[in-house]
C-alpha cells in the first residue's frame, strides 16, 4: 500500500476527524484484522468537481431512471454491503473497527450515503465524510450494471448544489478515471485540502 502508515489503537471519531483533516485515512490489513493504521499517498485521487466527466451511455442510462436514489437512508446496509468480499473483491479492508467508527461519524453528520434502490432492495451505493467543503469519498459498490456509477454522478451533483469544493478518492482507478480522476502530488493536495477546511462544516 502506498503512503506512510502507522498503526494506532484507541482511535476516535474526533482523531479520525482531525486526520482527515490533515490528509490522512485509516484503512485495515483485511476484514478480519481488528487493527487499522493510517495512509497518506504520495500521490492522491481526486476528482475536480468542475471537470467531471460522464460518458454519453451512462447519461442515457441516467435519463431512464432504472434505480431509485437516496441519500443517507440505509448507511449501515452500504457500508456492510461495501465490506462484503466478491468474486471481483475476495478481501477487503473494511473491519469492525472501521464500520463502528464511520457508523458513529454518520450519527454526527459526518459520514454519508448514497443509495441505489431497486424496489426495497439496496442494489448499489457509496459512502464517505463531509468535513469543511471537502468529501471524502471511501468505497462503492454495486450489484446491478451501472449503480454505483450512478450514485458517483448523483454525489457530484449533490456536492456541486451544496458548494463542497474537494472530492477526495484516495486513489485513482482506470474506473475512476473515466470520471475526470487524476493523480495530484501530496503537497498540492495538501494545499487544496487547507483550503477546504477553513470553510465552515457544509450541510450534505
Amino acid at each position: 500500500m502506498p503512503g506512510a502508515r502507522g498503526r494506532r489503537p484507541g482511535i476516535t471519531p474526533e482523531i479520525l476527524l482531525r486526520a482527515y483533516s490533515i490528509g490522512l485515512f485509516p484503512m485495515a490489513e483485511s476484514a478480519d484484522d481488528p487493527e487499522i493504521f493510517w495512509v497518506e499517498p504520495e500521490l492522491r485521487g481526486i476528482i475536480p468537481l468542475d471537470t467531471f466527466h460522464i460518458s454519453k451511455s451512462l447519461a442515457k442510462k441516467i435519463r431512464q431512471k432504472p434505480f431509485d436514489i437516496r441519500f443517507n437512508t440505509d448507511f449501515d446496509g452500504v457500508i456492510a454491503a461495501c465490506a462484503e468480499q466478491t468474486i471481483g473483491r475476495p478481501s477487503t479492508w473494511i473491519n469492525d473497527t472501521i464500520r463502528s467508527l464511520y457508523g458513529i461519524l454518520h450519527q454526527l453528520g459526518h459520514a454519508h450515503s448514497v443509495e441505489a434502490w431497486e424496489g426495497n432492495e439496496l442494489v448499489g451505493g457509496l459512502y464517505g465524510v463531509s468535513l469543511g467543503s471537502a468529501f471524502f469519498g471511501e468505497s462503492m459498490f454495486s450489484r446491478r450494471t451501472d449503480a454505483s456509477k450512478i450514485c458517483l454522478v448523483y454525489l457530484v451533483e449533490r456536492l456541486r448544489q451544496r458548494g463542497f469544493t474537494l472530492l477526495d478518492t484516495q486513489f485513482t482507478t482506470e474506473h475512476l478515471k473515466t470520471f475526470g480522476a487524476i493523480d495530484m502530488p501530496k503537497d498540492d493536495y495538501a494545499k487544496i485540502l487547507e483550503r477546504a477546511m477553513e470553510s465552515p462544516n457544509l450541510s450534505f
